[in-house]
């Protein structure tokens, strides 16, 4: 069975207005979510599930979707504030969806088999899909184990700025936490340092971060059926809680729900966190494309 991708994309609307401000990267107009699909697809993916709200759908499937239907298998989930257990009220004025870890949940009903999990809107590297698809197809339906794919955090900084991103502490191949480290960057000595309370702390180069690219089996959704339960119990009251994939799988691995897998990727990643790293994007995969890696259109 070929695995599944799930690509979270509920909050593009409310991001890029209506879908109609997406920013092409590529040489012919390609946004982003196009190169994850290329390379997913060029992996060994089967299907991909595009988690968005229902409010762009019909934008949505015109816009992006449409590129895709004679490519590979698609289907549609929807993310919304009000898709929740019965018995649970949303608080007054909150606006926004739980967090990615409702995101996933809500694509259930589509998905049967290994899947993977990643963000819409970040660049993430053919090999990146590669080691995870590989992973995926020989993991067994009934399994309860789980990977991620582990970039150095040398490949994820901007030059522009800190950035946020998961520190992960991993032994013997297997992820054992994810704490989530502030303002990142390299200093003018070279080294990556963090703000940790107010104090710099250093971060190696060769230390594996969480981008959000994860694969499961359908054992995940059990198990965030009833913990979502527990967390709208404790924090669903508060305007913005959000109950986050990367929570989650560290509650699973303290608990011995799952083992996470680290798959080590030399990619190098590349989103938009800051208006001057657009070109950067733009930039890096205009060389991929002159190294042949990608067409100059990936659609034609």
């Amino acid at each position: 069975m070929k695995p599944t991708l799930v690509l979270m994309a509920a909050g593009m609307g409310s991001r890029y207005g209506g879908l109609k401000q997406i920013d092409p990267v590529g040489p012919s107009g390609e946004i982003v979510m196009d190169y994850s699909v290329y390379d997913a697809i060029q992996a060994g993916f089967g299907k991909v599930v595009f988690i968005i709200r229902p409010d762009i759908e019909e934008v949505f499937k015109e816009k992006i979707g449409a590129r895709f239907k004679d490519k590979i298998e698609t289907a549609y989930a929807f993310q919304t504030l009000e898709n929740i257990p019965e018995g649970f009220s949303i608080p007054e004025g909150r606006v926004k969806p739980w967090g990615t870890g409702q995101a996933v949940l809500v694509a259930r009903e589509h998905v049967t088999g290994p899947f993977a999990v990643l963000n819409a809107d970040d660049f993430y590297g053919r090999a990146s899909f590669k080691v995870l698809a590989d992973e995926l197809s020989a993991t067994s339906v009934d399994s309860t184990d789980s990977c991620m794919v582990g970039f150095y955090i040398k490949n994820t900084i901007s030059p522009n700025g800190g950035v946020t991103r998961g520190q992960c502490l991993v032994k013997d191949e297997y992820l054992q936490s994810v704490i989530e480290r502030f303002e990142i960057e390299r200093k003018e000595d070279g080294v990556i340092r963090f703000n940790d309370d107010g104090e710099l702390q250093e971060m190696a180069d060769g230390e594996f971060t969480s981008m959000n690219m994860w694969g499961f089996t359908p054992h995940l959704f059990d198990y965030l059926e009833k913990d979502f339960v527990n967390f709208l119990t404790e924090e669903g009251g508060e305007m913005k809680s959000e109950y986050l994939l990367p929570t989650i799988i560290d509650q699973m691995i303290q608990e011995g729900a799952t083992r996470a897998k680290v798959l080590p990727t030399d990619e190098k990643w590349m989103g938009v966190t800051y208006p001057d790293d657009k070109p950067l994007v733009m930039a890096g995969i205009r060389a991929l494309v002159d190294k042949g890696l990608y067409p100059e259109n990936l659609w034609e």
